[in-house]
């Protein structure tokens, strides 16, 4: 049976007088215990100090949110515990942090970055602990049976992303992404955006991760443009009702590298055709544009698209609230960076399955059950409702875990990254190879 989506959807805590400020240094096993009052352990990781794409601030709202639950007297009166780990971007500190939340006794892995999901998920599904949103840079993440996304992950950002650009008007398009294995599937991804509208297949451009510089990768572009400068094509109708010429565009799609990118690019984009720009949130964030010149920027204009409403909407205002009030300060937690929406999501989902779980005991297997088997669980409307039953599931051979395939169109506009599109947009049929809807 072809499976089928339902419409419409601190790392310390106090547990007595003694472990105040390190629970972890009571001698207490996580999960082991029975008491009421032991701690519900969990693990938050993502890379952090490394050359490629870091995601600090995932783990410090992981830690933020666990302050604010265990200061509101914790879940069913248990405080949260939340570990961290770096995964150093590399193979072996991810399986590195899977082994640790094997022998910490994890309940569940929440809100994580990770580009090594053969590395880490193979570990977790030995251990039976889930994999609670995920950020969806790892194939494994839509394909284990432990794994319960809360977005369409980068399949569905890139598909997204090229009909984004298709309805902008894009009459070519270079794609400007890492030379790694989770690179090689966006060239596909986003040609099934485009076909959407008129726009040709994209120029596949690959890039190192970890580059000072991206003149070559920007000179490339500039040469496609140039190629294509003489094509002609009728305007056509934007996602948010403004008309706009066709043209080429380049959409960088390189993770915290992507400002080198467009650096790179504006140095040599002078006397060339006019190329505009575009990114995936995540690769493009609010702060790219404050640091590149605010409302100057020379990504005034830049095509955006991402899971999650725009960063100033009012759906967002409880995560701030906790920012503001538990991670005192800390810069590394940015309201506006789609890896800390995520973690916020993620342990929303995380707190509702175990408030739902209220006496019962709390380990690694009731929380799959009750995420496989329970009530669809609301994010106050930053997703649709989840659920993961085998009903909702993509079909799709390579993402069949996606449970949630909507994205959101933003752009630059007055230096801000602003909504151009009302609601969500379903890319779904376009992930599943068929017609594409909105």
């Amino acid at each position: 049976m072809t499976p089928r989506r339902r419409p419409a959807l601190f790392s310390t805590a106090a547990s007595a007088t003694a472990c105040a400020v390190l629970l972890s240094g009571c001698g207490l096993m996580p999960g082991s215990a029975k008491a009421d009052d032991d701690p519900i352990t969990v693990m938050t990781w993502a890379p952090e100090g490394t050359k490629a794409t870091n995601m600090p601030g995932m783990p410090a709202m992981a830690q933020a949110y666990a302050r604010w639950i265990n200061a509101e007297g914790g879940i069913n009166g248990r405080p949260l515990r939340v570990l961290t780990c770096n995964d150093h971007n590399d193979t072996l500190g991810a399986a590195r942090c899977a082994s640790r939340a094997t022998r910490e006794g994890v309940v569940a892995v929440v809100g994580s970055y990770s580009q090594h999901g053969r590395s880490f998920m193979s570990a977790l599904e030995r251990a039976g602990i889930p994999y609670i949103g995920g950020y969806g840079v790892a194939n494994q993440e839509f394909s284990s049976p432990l794994s319960y996304p809360v977005n369409g992950g980068l399949p569905a950002l890139i598909a997204g992303n090229g009909r984004q650009l298709a309805a902008g008007g894009c009459s070519q398009v270079s794609l400007v992404r890492p030379d790694t294995t989770a690179g090689d599937q966006l060239p596909s991804l986003i040609n099934a955006g485009l076909a959407a509208g008129d726009a040709g297949p994209v120029t596949d451009i690959r890039a190192p991760e970890d580059a000072s510089a991206y003149s070559r990768q920007a000179l490339k572009v500039l040469d496609s443009a140039n190629a294509s400068s003489g094509l002609s094509g009728s305007p056509q109708q934007l996602a948010d009702g403004q008309v706009s010429a066709s043209g080429p565009c380049v959409t960088a799609v390189l993770g915290g590298r992507t400002d080198t990118f467009f650096d790179s690019f504006r140095r040599l984009q002078k006397d060339s055709p006019n190329v505009r720009t575009s990114s995936v949130l995540g690769s493009l964030r609010q702060s790219l544009v404050d640091r590149s010149g605010g409302r100057k920027s020379p990504l005034e204009g830049a095509y955006a698209t991402g899971w999650y409403p725009a960063a100033g909407d009012a759906r967002w205002n409880p995560m701030k609230k906790v920012i503001s009030e538990h991670a005192f300060g800390d810069n590394r937690v940015d309201g506006s960076d789609p890896g800390v929406q995520t973690t916020w999501i993620a342990y929303t989902v995380l707190h509702k399955v175990l408030k739902s779980l209220d006496d019962k005991e709390v380990t690694a297997k009731s929380v799959r059950r009750e995420l496989d088997g329970g009530d669809p669980v609301g994010t106050g409307g930053l997703t649709p409702k989840l659920n993961w039953g085998y009903e909702n599931m993509l079909a799709a051979r390579d993402f069949p875990r996606i449970v949630n395939a909507m994205v959101t169109y933003q752009r630059v506009r007055g230096g801000r990254l602003t909504a151009v599109h009302d609601g969500f947009v379903n890319v779904e049929k376009t992930l599943e190879g068929g017609s594409p809807v909105s």
